[in-house]
């Protein structure tokens, strides 16, 4: 029981992966079919403990990713992954969505790339955002994990005048886009990554979580939303 099942949802695509306590992966997978969480997720994690050869026994933990996200994608993962912890007894994990997109991204660049901050963010709708400020090494350096934000031409002007800063998420490219139409000269000195959160980018706090006893309970977890959830008006049947 050395392993810990990573189960990410919080955005379009679905993840998950199996890894041993020093972060190795044993298994991972991708659903490349959006918004797929309710048929995919299920089936997928039942497929990676069988290939990984672990199975649900050899599992000390199940880690999700706890938002902000998605609501339903959210709900969905953090269901499956209870229900899983409940079932075997396992310790559950939650792990901010924007520090497993923070990990993602600086797997895809390298540690040596020099980035002093790693800003992800998740869109949020018209100019909005969901974010957080990380150093290079993925360490919080926010007061909150999380904050939904209205980007505007001065928005982290003081990290992009002072150092090398990497925006990534499905927000970036519309932050780089406002500051290429309103400061060029900003815009050039950071550098912009649409990428994903996978599963992948939860290793390091998930272990680190469970080597530190810091576990969730599993009677009371829930999503982290951020923002209260305001369901779309039911279109009138004809």
């Amino acid at each position: 029981m050395d392993h810990i099942l990573l189960v990410e949802s919080a955005t379009d695509l679905c993840s998950v992966e199996v890894v041993d306590l020093e972060g190795k992966s044993k298994g991972f997978l991708l659903s490349d079919v959006a918004k797929s969480h309710d048929t995919a997720l299920a089936p997928m994690v039942d497929e990676v403990l069988k290939k990984s050869g672990v199975g649900i026994s050899g599992l000390c933990a199940v880690a999700v990713s706890e938002g902000p996200g998605s609501y339903m994608g959210l709900r969905i993962g953090v269901s499956l992954a209870k229900g899983i912890a409940y079932g075997a007894g396992l310790k559950l994990i939650g792990v901010s969505t924007l520090a497993a997109l923070a990990q993602c991204a600086l797997d895809k660049v390298g540690a040596g790339s020099g980035f002093t901050h790693i800003v992800p963010m998740i869109d949020a709708g018209r100019m909005e955002v969901y974010t957080a400020v990380y150093d290079g090494a993925c360490n919080l350096l926010s007061e909150q994990k999380a904050e939904a934000k209205i980007l505007d031409e001065m928005s982290f002007r003081d990290l992009i005048s002072t150092g090398k800063v990497l925006f990534t998420g499905s927000g970036a490219p519309k932050f780089g886009k406002l500051l290429q139409e309103t400061c060029p000269e900003a815009a050039s000195k950071a550098t912009f990554l649409d990428i994903s959160p996978t599963a992948s980018g939860m290793r390091y706090k998930a272990i680190a979580a469970f080597k530190e006893s810091r576990f969730a309970d599993l009677a009371y977890f829930q999503p982290f939303y951020l923002k209260e959830y305001i369901p779309g008006k039911q279109k009138k049947l004809l």
